[in-house]
């Protein structure tokens, strides 16, 4: 276990943004993932995704990496932001923009 939490801290420590979701952002494998990957399109910031359907060791530890028992998860500079539901509302608040914003997040390409 201290592998996978060796390598999702740095996927996080390594990217701005990074998506840890169900499928890939051409092909979500979840509703919640879908909205997350739409939110963060939305936004036009640059992001990673990280499939963690593709890796089950990724898939359990993340929950415990970052105490949030679902999937997915975002994180930006290194920080915990939450799930689908705390983007959806962040967002339509105007919070996750901002946050991007005041953070120096890379617009996406």
């Amino acid at each position: 276990m201290a592998d996978t939490k060796e390598r999702i801290s740095g996927i996080v420590g390594e990217n701005e943004v990074v998506l840890f979701m169900k499928g890939t952002p051409l092909f979500p494998q979840c509703g919640f993932s879908s909205r997350a990957v739409h939110i963060l399109d939305h936004c036009g910031v640059a992001y990673e995704s990280v499939d963690v359907l593709q890796d089950m060791e990724i898939r359990q530890g993340i929950k415990t990496f970052s105490d949030w028992p679902t999937i997915p998860q975002l994180y930006v500079k290194g920080e915990f932001v939450g799930g689908s539901d705390i983007m959806t509302e962040m967002f339509e608040a105007g919070e996750l923009q901002q946050m991007f914003t005041e953070k120096g997040v890379k617009t996406a390409d």
